[in-house]
């Protein structure tokens, strides 16, 4: 199916089942309630055949371009019907899945992603090695016919909801660094896994500590083969940074329409305006290009650090234009908009840190494209 196709035939989809597929709470709603949404408006999506357009036919899609999927995203975000931040999951984890697990787990597995039946998590952040990812200490070892895991995860999203976890852990020794590394996909009921949510500023508690206490897990759960969890982090990560990030640059769009019309008209100049205004363009005109390269077999690197930076700037912009804006809401008030709009303003002071810290991106940005040398 074309793009132009696709998009037409969807947004009358949207339109006809507006009413069921809508959230049945008013502003942003619990993370219980928004984890539920997802799950219904993905389990209608995916019934219907839109969620698995431009994914491959080997694990249950229907082929066509990632723009279609691209555009679904942004349709379900630009209307309010899903969070950007638990849909992006699908667009972080499961190309990992499909290129480095076993055809057949990967044929078991996505389906149960796409149509909401599961959400997955993704184990990589530790206490203590901060951005220093080839610094993890969880360990496996081998047992047999299964990994034996050990060790503690942090900010891992969502994983009080998640059935899956795709993990790194050190199967190498300490001084070898991203070559003793490996990844494998974890069942997070395995006994042995313990999840403790961990609140934060904004009311939510998206971000987990996870702790791994011998847990056995099979060798053929395996992705890639043992060694080589680096090749499969910097795989994952480009799409963490650039083809999830177009759901949030819709949903960005949407508060910045909603900001106009919320905030008074001598509470915002029209220089200020158009500041985020430029900023949220090449933000999208950039993550347009991503998408495009992607659809065209392109492979993602660390140019897609770029698109993180330009994010995490314009987020903030656009939520410190409203903190200066709906000032008295976002600090005292107390209806639904108000808290909606606080939660989202507290929430935009992570965007520099969470996918990959501003100051990470900009060395990756000038190490490895713009060639000035390795750190001091």
């Amino acid at each position: 199916m074309e793009l132009d196709e696709f998009r037409s035939a969807l947004d009358a989809w949207l339109d006809a089942h507006a009413a069921e597929l809508a959230p049945p709470f008013e502003g942003t709603g619990t993370l219980d309630e928004q984890m539920a949404q997802l799950a219904k408006v993905k389990g209608a999506a995916y019934d219907a055949g839109w969620t698995r357009w431009g994914w491959p036919e080997r694990v249950g899609g229907l082929g066509g371009s990632p723009l279609l999927r691209g555009y679904l995203g942004e349709a379900l975000t630009l209307r309010g019907l899903v969070d950007p931040g638990g849909y992006s999951m699908v667009e972080v984890l499961a190309p990992t899945m499909i290129d480095y697990a076993r055809p057949e787990l990967a044929a078991e597995m996505v389906p149960r992603l796409l149509r909401g039946e599961e959400l997955w998590c993704q184990g990589f952040s530790e206490p203590g090695t901060g951005s220093n990812l080839a610094a993890l200490a969880c360990r496996a070892v081998r047992d047999g016919d299964a990994w034996r895991v050990t060790g503690q995860k942090v900010w891992t999203s969502f994983a009080q909801y998640a059935q899956r976890c795709v993990l790194l852990t050190r199967t190498g020794p300490p001084e070898s660094a991203h070559r003793g590394i490996t990844a494998m996909f974890v069942d997070m009921a395995t006994p042995g896994i313990t999840v403790r949510p961990l609140g934060t500023m904004h009311g939510g508690a998206e971000f987990c500590e996870v702790f791994f206490d011998d847990v056995s897990v099979p060798l053929d759960r395996t992705l890639g083969e043992e060694g080589q969890g680096w090749s499969v982090a910097m795989d994952l990560l480009p799409f963490e940074r650039s083809t999830a990030l177009w759901h949030r640059t819709a949903f960005l769009n949407r508060r910045l329409e909603q900001l106009l019309i919320d905030a008074s008209s001598d509470s915002l100049s029209a220089a200020e305006i158009g500041d985020v205004f430029v900023q949220l363009f090449a933000l999208r005109a950039r993550s347009r290009g991503t998408q495009h390269r992607m659809a065209a077999g392109e492979r993602l690197g660390p140019e897609t650090s770029i698109d993180k930076i330009l994010l995490a700037t314009t987020e903030q912009a656009l939520f410190d234009l409203v903190g200066a804006a709906l000032a008295e809401d976002v600090a005292l008030g107390d209806d639904t908009a108000a808290e909606q709009w606080r939660a989202q303003y507290l929430y935009s002071r992570a965007a520099t840190i969470y996918g990959g810290s501003a100051e990470i991106q900009r060395n990756i940005v000038a190490r490895r494209l713009l060639d000035l040398g390795a750190e001091a």
